[in-house]
């Protein structure tokens, strides 16, 4: 599976309902929504979130910069990325 097969989300702070969002990086509404970002990245969360098909996920700070991504299942982690 190459890399552009993967689903791209980015979860990040949703100032005006002040939660969490996992949105698809294509556009459209929130796939999930968490009180706490600890809450969405607590073991398993963001892979239920994503389901069977996975993908990955560019996880924001509050400030907007990017503190990780994660791939899941973590099978399908491009082999050429670092991490």
């Amino acid at each position: 599976m190459s890399d552009k097969d993967l689903k791209k989300y980015t979860l990040i702070h949703d100032n005006k309902k002040n939660d969490w969002a996992l949105k698809p990086d294509a556009g459209g509404r929130a796939k999930a929504r968490f009180e706490t970002k600890k809450e969405a990245t607590q073991g398993g969360v963001l892979s239920d979130a994503l389901g069977k098909a996975g993908g990955s996920v560019k996880i924001q700070k509050t400030d907007g910069r990017y503190q990780e991504e994660r791939t899941y299942p973590r099978g399908k982690d491009p082999k050429g990325s670092p991490g």
